[in-house]
């Protein structure tokens, strides 16, 4: 059960608003590596706007992503892509529903 979760919000910058899209859209096969990251979102709002959303069962894998291949690439490329450092703010889920195969 997912009891932790991530929301990090991305502004592109202008100009490089398709190259934040797709830097995102490349994340995904590094968290599909990663056991303790329960669900993994990348979004996009509008043009310029986007967030990360992720969730985890526990502190241990939370910390574990945070430590993990996509947190330092968007380190690394935030300042290229994004007006601002990237602000992590850490969620505790209060309730969800889970994903069930139909």
């Amino acid at each position: 059960m997912a009891k932790l979760a991530l929301y990090v919000p991305l502004e592109a910058k202008a100009g490089r608003e398709e190259e934040a899209a797709e830097f995102l859209r490349s994340a995904l096969p590094l968290v599909e590596d990663e056991p303790g990251t329960t669900t993994w979102y990348a979004v996009r709002f509008d043009h310029n706007t986007f967030t990360i959303f992720d969730a985890f069962p526990d502190e241990a894998a939370r910390d574990a992503h945070l430590a993990g291949k996509v947190a330092v690439a968007l380190i690394q490329r935030a300042p290229d892509l994004f007006v601002d450092p990237p602000e992590i703010q850490r969620l505790e889920i209060l309730a969800y529903k889970p994903h069930r195969a139909a």
